[in-house]
């Protein structure tokens, strides 16, 4: 059925899934079915970027998302499929098979309790093709269960780092400087999230031009430092407020859509 959202809040504990209880959350469910479900990866990022990135950056704009709107927010599933970089230390991965399984296990566990409207945020580009393997898994796991939302349960994928918006304005700040990967638009980001990752920032070597990706061994032998053509040295913290904006915009605008659709 067509949803609304509950409204906007003033900070983001009001809508953290972790901080309520189960009957905060059955209360919640009688007005609105929707939840958020950031992704992100627990990988390299290049010699001077956070191995968190993609799972700080997936959760801040999945929060900033849910404050605009009053829409739940689950705990982010901070790991993802991150094969290729395993060359690197500090990287942790979940395979492909084992994250569908797990997202599986995470969606059916909500369609459960009755959400209706699954929206992912996602930060790595890595995880795309499990994610959507996993809607298709979960439909048919909530059918064959006879959930009660398995009619009305809908799946929506959005990487907030492909949002047209967010895209265009890394392109104006960064142009072919932006790259592929430990790119300079994720790391502003997280340097406005966290202060202290400014002390990495440092003068890089010009970076290998982005290409193919095969496994661990040969990304580390292709792309010595982990970047893909990326000059992370241009990132800026004001720089990840302005892309904040633009892709919780732009996800609040996707979310309602989604929310009304029947």
């Amino acid at each position: 059925m067509p949803q609304k959202f509950p409204g906007p809040v003033n900070t983001s504990s009001a809508i953290r899934l972790a901080l309520k209880s189960w009957p905060e959350v059955e209360d919640y469910l009688k007005s609105c079915k929707a939840i958020i479900l950031p992704i992100g990866s627990t990988e390299q990022h290049g010699p001077t970027g956070a191995i968190g990135t993609d799972a700080l950056t997936a959760e801040a704009v999945a929060l900033e998302v849910g404050v605009q709107t009053g829409v739940l927010v689950a705990p982010a599933q901070v790991f993802g499929m991150a094969e290729h970089h395993l060359a690197f230390p500090g990287t942790m991965s979940l395979q492909p098979s084992t994250l569908l399984l797990v997202l599986n296990d995470l969606l059916l566990s909500l369609a459960r309790n009755g959400f209706e409207r699954l929206f992912v945020i996602n930060g790595h580009g890595g995880n795309i093709a499990t994610i959507k393997a996993a809607f298709a898994q979960t439909y048919l796991s909530a059918r064959d269960k006879n959930f009660s939302v398995a009619k009305n349960l809908k799946c929506k994928l959005s990487n907030w780092f492909m949002v047209p918006e967010v895209y265009k304005e890394a392109a104006k700040l960064y142009g072919s400087k932006e790259g592929q990967h430990a790119t300079p638009s994720e790391i502003s980001l997280t340097l406005y999230l966290e202060s202290s990752l400014l002390n990495k920032q440092r003068l890089l070597d010009d970076p290998v031009p982005a290409g193919p990706i095969y496994g661990a061994d040969d990304f580390r032998k292709r792309y010595p430092d982990g970047r893909m053509g990326s000059d992370p040295y241009l990132a800026k913290p004001e720089h990840g407020k302005l892309l904040l904006s633009k892709a919780a915009s732009a996800l609040t605008k996707e979310l309602s859509d989604f929310m009304e659709s029947t």
